[in-house]
């Protein structure tokens, strides 16, 4: 079979069913055990939360909440329902820092699933150059290896003469790191005449990788494919042989909202990604991962019957300071939502003469005057600050995720 199992091409209905049966239940267990969202969902009825829509009514956990979270109840800000011991096997930082459990089942992470899409095997040496202190990529690629049956190298970063020295002498069938440490480590065994050429896969992540990056690995022999995972959150969604977006893993329920808001958007539409975990140790509901992404149409040429997003997009938190003042992405989109005449909007920060302006662009088919009034009257309102208004025509603003686009220069 070319999937790594038989849930990855199950009709698209029979997925929904079973992770929307599943939320209620994650709902309480997160409410029970996690002090945070025992206070979060103190008045929510787990039984009542059965449909994308009671979904949505929940509030957002942002990661950039989460630093400030773990400060105040460390070490996991009261999201984990598990602490030293039984149930967490490692803890791993990321920057901020913010601290992750690593719990103690197989292929905790669930990157194995991706892992496999990427042409990984059963007996398969992988060189694993992610990290494995403090961060906990090189555990999350191992911990896949091992589940499928592969072999790992742990050879971690930096050294790249070892690198190389490794791979000829150890033939390992694939790569597992950064596409562009990979690139260096290729451009270091041709300066020393090594010959890599066991390295025939790849399974990349970390940073952007473009199709130039991925047809010239393709060029000298390496299949590589990428996946979006977080430390929080295990793997997101993965590359499949298609190339067409990145399929959502089969245990996460996702959706695509609004920036600074919970409120999702039309099938289509730029926004962040915003993920519910079915994790037992880190029930992390409706988290919003500051990442911009949308979803495609269809399912996969590749036969996997899951919903793809495009990939990453950029980011969701384009808050700015405006005249000493923050204004956030979803002030703007409360702006918006005020004035349903309107479509898609955006809020322009400029300083010509160095002072700071702001200019909300809204897409409206009847602009008027008295509309446009009302729009700058509830920007004052809820920025605290003086802004114009412009009217374009409807569809004119690209569809990118972007709420705030700061266009000042200070030279």
């Amino acid at each position: 079979m070319n999937y790594h199992d038989a849930r990855e091409i199950r009709p698209p209905a029979e997925r929904e069913r079973e992770l929307l049966a599943a939320l209620p239940v994650q709902i309480a267990h997160a409410r029970a055990h996690a002090p945070a969202f025992g206070e979060l969902l103190r008045d929510v009825e787990p039984l009542a939360v059965t449909s994308r829509e009671a979904l949505a009514k929940l509030p957002v956990i942002r990661k950039s909440e989460l630093a400030a979270l773990q400060r105040r109840d460390r070490p996991f800000g009261g999201l984990a329902t598990v602490g030293w011991g039984k149930g967490c096997a490692r803890v791993f930082a990321s920057p901020g820092p913010i601290y992750e459990p690593e719990g103690a089942r197989k292929d905790y992470w669930r990157l194995a699933r991706a892992f496999y899409a990427a042409g990984f095997r059963a007996g398969d040496l992988v060189h694993n150059t992610f990290s494995y202190h403090f961060t906990p990529a090189g555990s999350m690629m191992e911990t896949a290896a091992h589940a499928l049956g592969c072999t790992v190298f742990p050879a971690g970063v930096g050294q790249t003469e070892m690198q190389v020295a490794a791979i000829a002498d150890l033939q390992p069938d694939g790569y597992a790191g950064t596409p562009s440490f990979l690139r260096i480590i290729l451009d270091k065994a041709d300066e020393l005449g090594v010959r890599v050429a066991s390295l025939q896969k790849a399974f990349v992540s970390g940073e952007a990788f473009p199709p130039s990056q991925r047809d010239a690995l393709a060029a000298r022999g390496i299949q590589a494919y990428q996946a979006y995972a977080t430390a929080d959150l295990g793997l997101i969604a993965y590359e499949t042989p298609a190339r067409d977006g990145l399929v959502l893993d089969e245990d996460v329920l996702v959706e695509i909202v609004y920036p600074g808001t919970g409120d999702p958007v039309a099938p289509g539409e730029v926004g962040e990604v915003v993920v519910t975990s079915f994790s037992p140790e880190y029930p992390l509901i409706r988290f919003g991962t500051g990442d911009l992404s949308a979803q495609l149409p269809g399912i996969s040429p590749c036969g996997r019957t899951n919903m793809r997003i495009k990939g990453w997009l950029g980011r969701a938190d384009q808050t700015t300071k405006v005249k000493g003042m923050f204004v956030h992405p979803g002030q703007v989109a409360a702006v918006l939502k005020r004035h349903p005449e309107l479509g898609r909007g955006r809020l322009v920060v400029d300083n010509p003469a160095q002072t700071d302006r702001m200019t909300l662009h809204c897409e409206a088919a009847a602009p008027a005057n008295e509309l446009a009034e009302a729009i700058a009257a509830s920007l004052r309102e809820l920025t605290k600050l003086r802004g114009e208004v412009r009217f374009c025509t409807p569809g004119s603003l690209p569809n990118d995720g972007k709420l705030i686009e700061d266009l000042r220069s200070y030279e």
